[in-house]
């Protein structure tokens, strides 16, 4: 699955799942372009990680929750590299509580950061793609939230199955552009914040009931988008990937 030659744009890439896609897709030979929030502790490190192992990255701050943050992230990296021909698209935004206790300002954050900032960043990077006339790959991160009604996260379920949706009816729409889109939808991942939530022990716990006897990793769903970004998938688009060791099939 080579992508030499290529040039990702990764958002979320600082940690986790976003960073898990840039390693992958580097280490595959695209030149990545990764992206977090601005004065974001993480993101400087991913670059190095990456250069280190041999790879070229790129490090461009940008609020992508917003569209403003969006447009200066495309037009930062566009003054850096010739062409975008990958999107991986992880925002995300999760709080969770009980429904009849949830703060409505908060379910919008969680919508805005979840789902609008993908439509923000999908639409300025399309665009680009449409127009260089070279075709493309769209990667959306979704999740197994998409599927599946989990208890006291009402926001982030909705924001998950709303961009499934979303790009499902992207990728009909890009198909006369050559534009391949696709989701994949993590199960529950190892990732810093997954630990911040739940702890190392809930977490080892959570694995041993899974299916597969263990958490995902972010180079499992790295794998799973530069498989998505390369030519093999050349014939695939407007199509969710699971990638969840079974989690959709675990006992409740």
């Amino acid at each position: 699955m080579s992508l030499l030659g290529k040039t990702a744009l990764i958002t979320g890439a600082g940690r986790g799942i976003g960073k898990g896609c840039a390693l992958a897709l580097a280490r595959r030979g695209a030149t990545v372009v990764v992206n977090d929030r601005p004065a974001s502790p993480d993101l400087a490190g991913t670059a190095t990680e990456i250069k280190r192992a041999g790879g070229e990255a790129l490090a461009v701050e940008a609020d992508v929750f917003s569209r403003d943050g969006c447009a200066s992230l495309v037009n930062r990296t566009l003054k850096q590299v010739e062409g975008i021909d990958i999107l991986v698209s992880n925002p995300a935004y999760s709080v969770r509580g009980a429904f009849l206790d949830y703060d409505p300002e908060v379910f919008e954050r969680v919508l805005q950061g979840t789902l609008v900032a993908g439509f923000h960043i999908g639409q300025l990077v399309a665009r680009h793609m449409a127009a260089r006339g070279k075709g493309g790959k769209i990667v959306f991160i979704s999740s197994v939230h998409a599927s599946i009604p989990l208890q006291n996260a009402i926001a982030y379920n909705a924001a998950k199955a709303g961009l499934n949706h979303m790009a499902l009816s992207i990728a009909r729409e890009l198909v006369p552009h050559k534009i391949n889109v696709n989701v994949i939808e993590p199960g529950w991942i190892d990732t810093p914040g997954e630990h911040e939530t739940f702890g190392a022990e809930a977490l080892a716990e959570g694995g041993r009931a899974l299916p597969w006897k263990r958490l995902g990793s972010p180079a499992d769903i790295g794998s799973a988008a530069a498989f998505l970004s390369s030519a093999e998938a050349d014939y695939i688009t407007g199509t969710i990937m699971r990638v969840d060791g079974g989690y959709m099939h675990k006992d409740a």
